[in-house]
């Protein structure tokens, strides 16, 4: 953004309390007749105006901004669009990586004799740590302290790469552990729906926009502030100033009519949005909400809707900036200043939203009567699966006969006796062993929070408690909800009924619930109970949750509460009692739920700006386990060649000023020859670390036990594990392999099977290439940047595939590897490939083009040679020069060298 080529003549001014902002105006170009802004969606207007301003006729060409301004939402454009976002979140398992890269571009920055202190994002980055923090300690007042000192042990090796960046990086910012969750922090925090940066001496304002690298990265979407997940690899290319390439995307708008009922919650409300719209099918789209019904949904209400944009399959689900959006700024102690800009920019740009806003076109569309949505629950193990309250005893009974009786082996009828802390009770099928108030889906939402605080007042009140088998936690987005608890006299009620603060973190919702206790643990074995979690979280798959824990829901706070006090799901709570007095009267749910009126007297008394302001004053201090660490503040990382959680990688190793000439591919072999729809999770290490695994024999080699391995994801800043771990899987079906699953090849010189990572040493020490032979869909579902970086690593120079899922095609490319598509019609069966031939690739050394097609020769272990051509799938210019240079960030560190 250093520059304007203003082709379109968009550019404009605007002032705003006597200060005058340049921005490129959306309602200029509609009263050109270039386009409609009335029928676009507000999602897409605000990838116009990103082009519009981003303009420079190399990253962001002219025909890219026409492609958006000719948008037609009936019949889509199946084209690739530059988005260039003015910001980057990261949370600490995903960004671990981003700051070792940028650290060891640092290191080569010197030895290229550069300025290392030039290495910085160009684009803002917040990195908060919020995914290492697990429920070890609970029902107790110190239970926070004991969590956050074991997080601390754990994972010092990580947190003090991550104190070195915060102290050192210019443009990046990083919110110590114990202070919040990601989502949250940039909801109430983070985010300024509008932004403003010096260009050319002239302050220019645009929508805030961003990525991020956890896919809940949409609850931003609440707030109008355009955002999705994406893989490290793109979240990295765009801190260094690239673009994130994207489809135009179709926009599903969802029109919201009346208002919620009484004793329903946001949660009943999205659980209803998530059926809906996985019925409908929206993945790889845009939604888009509206309708009257947007004026009675609060803006924490919004941000719960979009934070499960993952689970209904959507890019994102966005709400327009409207009167909702200032109050909620208001609310959060956001800069007055910043508030009637915000304000004043919307209406200026024609992207503010009333309710005589005329509804724009979309794709297709879909409607909810707010009114009709009824309190609910999803599970048991699919966020998408909705049960009413009144029905959960029967879905019970239901999943008990469908789901979980081919897995155990006890009857439906099957108790069992546990004594515990000099208490004995009974366990069975459909107990309640774990009840989180955790997730920044839902402890966001102050309304949600106030609401389960109150039932759980009135519980005591009525003689109720939580039951003893049930694990009790409550582990909230950011700082300001206990403090507002507090306020209102609620926060000590939920500690009686065992809800203790656990920790500022995910927790529970990303599987860090931590043990149950051991008699708990030892009677579920021995039963073979299916026993349950109810939570506030947004996801519940198999196995997610605890290892020990079949059954999973997902319910608001209120209803947690309220299954902690029943102890077991297979009931009806509207119709049957929580539970009994001391007096044995029956105690009911519809007798402790909060009225509305209650609900919101404390919201609007106990949540003020001063909150807001108060907490987030020291965001980025840290507790003193945190400032114990060294802040670095030094333009190099210091390596700590010990560590088995960090190391330098070798991505710019051995590496020259000028762009080396590619060579051809010659005497390649087959690394591993793969079917249809081969995942990234199928390539990318993740999970445990098995001890018979290369991973897990390199960190035994390195003095750590198999108890302290820790998983993959936590040791994603050692290239070491992970480049073992890649093709890994234990579900991975390499065909070179007869009836064998799991990471295992050929290598062919011996004959011998031996695991993927050992074959590839040997190769390298060989010095021979490797290419991945694949069907339809390589790559597929979530982008893995490790499963790119693997691949790399490894030796593997090209991935010939039928068809390529686009963010894996594009990360191969980021790190170097060369995409190739076989002709239609062509494929390793059709060719009469095996895999065990020599391959010879051609024509990449000159005149290397987008799209351009190469001839491949294979010759077969008797001689016999095959010839085809591949399409070389490097779309653009852009991702020619990524690959000549080896990879996104050696261009971008050659570019930085150079002064560019």
């Amino acid at each position: 953004m250093a520059t304007f080529k203003n082709s379109f003549e968009a550019l404009d001014t605007l002032t705003v309390a006597g200060r005058d902002y340049y921005y490129f105006n959306l309602v200029k170009l509609d009263a050109q007749g270039k386009f409609s802004l009335s029928k676009m969606p507000f999602s897409i207007r605000v990838l116009l105006e990103n082009a519009l301003r981003n303009e420079d006729g190399r990253l962001v060409t002219a025909d890219d901004v026409n492609t958006i301004l000719n948008y037609n939402a009936r019949q889509v454009a199946a084209k690739e669009i530059p988005y260039m976002p003015a910001r980057v979140v990261l949370q600490d398992f995903t960004g671990v990586p981003a700051v070792v890269d940028l650290a060891a571009m640092r290191d080569a920055m010197k030895e290229m004799n550069g300025d290392p202190a030039r290495i910085n994002p160009i684009v803002r980055a917040d990195l908060v740590i919020d995914h290492s923090v697990q429920v070890d300690a609970y029902g107790t007042p110190n239970a926070f302290k004991i969590n956050t000192q074991k997080e601390f042990e754990r994972n010092k090796e990580r947190y003090a790469v991550m104190r070195w960046a915060q102290g050192s990086f210019q443009n990046f910012t990083v919110v110590p552990p114990g202070t919040g969750i990601v989502h949250q922090v940039n909801l109430e925090f983070l985010a300024n729906v509008v932004m403003t940066s010096q260009v050319n001496g002239k302050m220019i304002a645009y929508p805030d926009t961003l990525v991020g690298t956890d896919s809940h990265t949409t609850m931003i979407n609440g707030l109008s502030v355009l955002g999705w997940g994406v893989g490290g690899i793109e979240a990295e290319a765009v801190m260094l100033g690239q673009p994130y390439y994207m489809l135009l995307p179709e926009v599903i708008g969802f029109k919201l009519t009346g208002k919620l009922a009484p004793g329903t919650t946001a949660t009943d409300l999205v659980l209803t949005v998530t059926q809906m719209l996985r019925e409908k099918g929206v993945v790889g789209k845009f939604v888009e909400f509206y309708g009257d019904g947007l004026s009675n949904i609060s803006l924490p209400d919004r941000a719960t809707i979009a934070n499960m944009a993952p689970e209904y399959g959507a890019t994102m689900g966005f709400f327009p900036i409207d009167n909702m959006t200032l109050d909620y700024l208001r609310l959060t102690g956001r800069d007055e200043e910043q508030i009637a800009l915000v304000e004043a920019y919307a209406k200026a740009q024609g992207c503010f939203r009333t309710d005589d806003t005329p509804d724009p076109e979309y794709t297709d569309t879909l409607e909810l009567d707010l009114g009709t949505v009824e309190p609910s629950l999803a599970g048991p193990k699919r966020p998408q699966d909705r049960i009413t309250l009144s029905n959960m005893a029967p879905s019970f009974e239901q999943a008990m006969e469908q789901l979980f009786a081919p897995q155990v082996s006890s009857p439906r009828d099957k108790t069992i006796e546990v004594t515990m802390d000099g208490e004995t009770f009974t366990l069975q099928h459909g107990s309640v062993v774990i009840a989180a108030i955790t997730s920044c889906t839902n402890t966001s939402n102050p309304s949600v929070l106030i609401s389960a605080g109150l039932l759980a007042k009135k519980a005591l009140e009525k003689g109720l408690k939580s039951k003893p088998w049930v694990k009790t936690s409550l582990a909230p987005g950011s700082q300001v909800v206990p403090e507002y608890l507090k306020r209102a006299g609620l926060l000590e009620a939920l500690e009686a009924q065992g809800f203790y603060l656990v920790g500022f973190g995910c927790t529970t919702c990303i599987g860090n619930s931590g043990p149950l206790r051991e008699e708990i643990g030892n009677a579920i074995k021995e039963a073979d109970l299916v026993a349950a979690a109810v939570l506030s979280g947004n996801r519940n798959f198999e196995g997610r949750i605890h290892p020990l824990v079949r059954a999973n829901y997902l319910a608001s706070p209120p209803l947690v509460v309220a299954y902690a006090l029943a102890g077991r799901v297979d009931i009806d709570l509207t119709k049957e009692p929580l539970g009994y007095n001391s007096q044995g009267e029956a105690i009911y749910l519809k007798d402790i739920w909060p009225s509305e009126e209650e609900i919101q007297t404390a919201v609007q008394k106990f949540i003020t700006p001063d909150l807001f302001k108060e907490k987030y004053s020291h965001v980025y201090e840290g507790d003193e386990n945190w400032r114990s660490l060294s802040d670095g503040k030094s333009e190099l990382y210091q390596w700590d060649g010990k560590s088995t959680y960090i190391k330098k990688p070798p991505f710019f190793e051995s590496m020259d000023l000028e762009v080396p000439k590619v060579k051809n591919i010659r005497k390649a072999r087959v690394l591993a020859l793969l079917g249809d729809s081969v995942t990234t999770d199928h390539i990318s290490p993740a999970g445990a670390i098995p001890i018979d695994s290369p991973a897990g024999k390199y960190l035994i080699e390195h003095g750590v036990e198999p108890k302290d391995f820790n998983s993959f994801g936590s040791r994603r800043g050692n290239h070491e594990v992970m480049m073992r771990g890649t093709f890994g899987n234990i579900r991975i079906k390499n065909l070179l392999l007869s009836g064998v699953e799991g990471g295992y090849t050929i290598y062919f010189p011996t004959g011998e099977q031996m695991f993927i990572y050992d074959a590839a040493m040997r190769y390298q020490q060989d010095g021979t290439p490797l290419i991945v032979i694949a069907g339809k869909e390589y790559g597929t579902g979530s982008s893995r940047d490790w499963a790119a970086k693997g691949t790399a690593l490894l030796g593997v120079k090209a991935v010939i595939a039928e068809s390529f899922e686009r963010i894996h095609r594009s990360n191969l490319i980021g790190m170097g590897v060369l995409p190739l598509q076989f002709l239609p019609g062509d494929n390793a069966a059709s060719l009469g490939l095996t895999g065990r031939e020599v391959f010879d690739i051609e024509e990449i050394s000159h005149d290397l083009t987008p799209g351009k097609e190469i001839p491949v020769q294979a010759i077969s272990e008797d001689g016999i040679q095959t010839s085809f051509n591949v399409i070389v799938r490097l779309d653009t210019p852009v991702e020619v020069e990524y690959y000549q240079n080896g990879g996104i960030l050696q261009t971008v560190l050659r570019q930085m060298v150079k002064g560019n």
